[in-house]
């Protein structure tokens, strides 16, 4: 017996080895063939081989067959991906506009505080020139670069003041701008909180308790955490604003990957702030990864009642890996796993479809899993809500005059002409009028999406040879379904008002005036605060 224990280990291992070596020899094998190719082509290839773009081509094409996460970085673009990932970057703190390549830079909107503000630019300013160099010809992100610099370095710029029309020079100190992840915190009436969170980098956990603590000083009974749109960052920032609910030493999320000496458990290492406070979670097909942690376990627990609609379902967890030339790579390494042992990842990036195309994982292949209190829950598909909120649906009309910067080009024009607004919880935009005339004159696609389908149609009868033959009733239905652009925009009012309203509002009062706004407006939010606070009970 002691005999065959010891030749059925010596087979593994020789298995275990040969595994080793099939793997090796297949990188070695393609690594020896690459270099030949790049060696054949520099020697033969009719024109001189632009190396550096093939091969940065050649890398980001082999990571794109593992997933969308996976990515290489080189040296020269650091700070766009300091800016993904940490939503930092050294400049003035400002969102700039320019709608023609031959004319000014557009101060947007300055965010509140910056070196922007400080230095007294304006929504509406325009920027004539950087540093001594015209902006003239730049594109938009070409001025943006030059905007862009190293903090407690300084930038000149040439501006026309948007009020007096004066021509100064300004010069800025950059600062290191960083965007918020809380961008607004509040109470709604004499008992209720509200938090709209946008991210999860550095701190914001910490921020976060001090939020929940001042909203608790100020007579919050229950509180609303607004995840929508969220796409998550560091997953231990989860574990902190999970730790503020949930008792010290509880389970909130786990990490599994090919190495399990890799593997990691994190827990809550706070005390927490409240375990009893009721909790609503707002969630959408945009609330994604760390923000899928802090809603599944706090779903796990029976913590908090999530509302809304099913989350993204991003189940990777990725690390940043140095490479040679000052590059990184973010990689993903693992899956995470919540309290009750579901993993929420909704696409199988393990196996493309014969087209190469990554599809959702069916629900027949999702399993169940068990709450704290025994409710069924469900991996591979996100966060499925325990409430199911309406989401509001808009014309296509009104998609097309925000995507299209209709909207936006108003709001600069408004600013111009009126030097002030009334407070943010008393303005309401009464001259739709003006709206109108702007709109008019205005290149956008005003179909509705009646229309769209029915050019659609008459092409595909066209591709048949069948138009002909329905002539009539073609003409009669274009004709019913045509509506005149300013007929359109009158009645869709009650719909676009909204936007334009909060277009304006953060020109004057930054962009927590814009989430006032959007408060204002907000269905979804309004139904989550009719759920009975009994039913958000732990």
């Amino acid at each position: 017996m002691r005999r065959l224990l010891i030749v059925a280990a010596a087979l593994a291992l020789l298995c275990q080895g040969a595994s080793s070596q099939s793997k090796s020899f297949k990188l070695g094998k393609w690594t020896e063939i690459e270099n030949s190719v790049l060696r054949e082509l520099n020697r033969f290839y009719v024109d001189t081989i632009p190396i550096d773009r093939i091969r940065r081509a050649a890398v980001d094409a082999m990571l794109a067959e593992l997933d969308p996460y996976t990515i290489y970085v080189p040296r020269e673009e650091d700070e766009n991906f300091e800016m993904m990932i940490g939503k930092n970057y050294g400049g003035i703190g400002a969102v700039i506009y320019k709608p023609d390549i031959n004319g000014p830079v557009i101060i947007n909107e300055p965010y509140e505080n910056s070196p922007a503000h400080k230095y007294g630019l304006r929504s509406g300013d325009e920027i004539l020139e950087i540093d001594s160099k015209s902006t003239a010809g730049l594109t938009s992100q070409q001025a943006s670069d030059r905007m862009r610099g190293t903090p407690g370095t300084s930038v000149l710029f040439k501006v026309r003041k948007v009020r007096s029309a004066d021509t100064v020079e300004v010069r800025i100190v950059r600062e290191k701008i960083h965007l918020p992840d809380i961008e607004f915190s509040g109470m709604l009436d004499d008992s209720t909180g509200y938090i709209l969170q946008s991210g999860f980098t550095e701190g914001v956990g910490d921020e976060m308790r001090k939020c929940v603590s001042n909203l608790k000083k100020s007579g919050m009974k229950r509180l609303v955490l607004d995840l929508r749109g969220n796409g998550g960052g560091l997953m231990n920032e989860a574990v902190e604003i999970a730790s503020i609910f949930l008792p010290k030493g509880t389970e909130i999320v786990s990490a599994r990957g090919r190495d399990s000496q890799l593997d990691y458990t994190y827990k809550t290492t706070k005390e927490p702030l409240d375990t009893e406070l009721p909790l609503v979670v707002l969630v959408d097909g945009y609330t994604a990864s760390s923000s899928e942690i802090v809603s599944g376990a706090l779903q796990d627990y029976d913590r908090a009642l999530i509302a809304g609609r099913r989350s993204y379902g991003k189940g990777l967890v990725q690390s940043i890996r140095p490479l040679p030339y000052g590059g990184k790579m973010k990689i993903t390494t693992a899956k995470y796993y919540l309290p009750s042992g579901r993993c929420v990842q909704a696409i199988d990036y393990s196996s493309p479809d014969e087209k190469g195309e990554f599809k959702a994982i069916p629900d027949s292949l999702t399993k169940e899993f068990k709450t704290a209190s025994g409710r069924p829950v469900r991996d591979g598909s996100g966060i499925t809500p325990d409430v199911v909120l309406k989401a509001k649906e808009y014309s296509r009309l009104t998609y097309s005059l925000v995507l299209n910067g209709v909207v936006e080009r108003y709001a600069l024009d408004f600013v111009r002409r009126h030097e002030s607004i009334p407070a943010v919880e008393d303005f309401h935009f009464d001259d739709y009028d003006d709206f109108i005339a702007f709109a008019r004159g205005e290149n956008f696609d005003y179909r509705s999406s009646a229309r769209t389908l029915y050019d659609q149609m008459v092409r595909e009868l066209t591709k048949d040879g069948l138009e002909e033959t329905v002539k009539p009733q073609l003409e009669a239905l274009k004709e019913a379904l045509e509506i005149d652009k300013e007929q359109f925009l009158r009645l869709m009012k009650d719909e676009i008002i909204p936007f334009i309203e909060e277009e304006i509002a953060v020109r004057y009062y930054f962009q927590k005036a814009g989430v006032k706004i959007r408060l204002r407006y907000d269905d979804q939010l309004r139904d989550a605060l009719a759920i009975p606070v009994t039913a958000l009970a732990k």
